[in-house]
């Protein structure tokens, strides 16, 4: 079982979706981000804050894989600048309580 991480800008939500689907990924949570970075030299040291937003799923490891190879060859981003960026990670335990099983097999 994998967690998987997905940061992108909040203009790429509908990409992102289709990307989900795509990949059959119909059990997701979404969280608003404010995404900061550094900035050129100049006046600034800082870029100013962008809307990101953050989506995150638990899935078996066979769906995450095939998930990080279409983030691989995602070419639907608005801005290049700011790509869609995935992390996976290893679930070492899940569980629900009552009798719901944490992720339909």
């Amino acid at each position: 079982m994998k967690l998987v991480f997905l940061m992108y800008l909040e203009e790429d939500d509908a990409a992102l979706q289709d990307m989900l689907r795509s990949q059959k990924v119909t059990t997701w949570s979404r969280v608003t981000l404010e995404g900061h970075a550094t900035g050129t030299l100049g006046w600034y040291g800082d870029v100013a804050p962008y809307p990101s937003r953050m989506v995150f799923s638990v899935m078996p490891a066979p769906q995450a894989e095939q998930l990080m190879e279409a983030v691989a060859n995602c070419t639907s981003c608005q801005d290049k600048a700011h790509p869609l960026r995935a992390l996976q990670v290893d679930v070492e335990r899940a569980v629900s309580s009552g009798s719901a099983p944490f992720f339909a097999a």
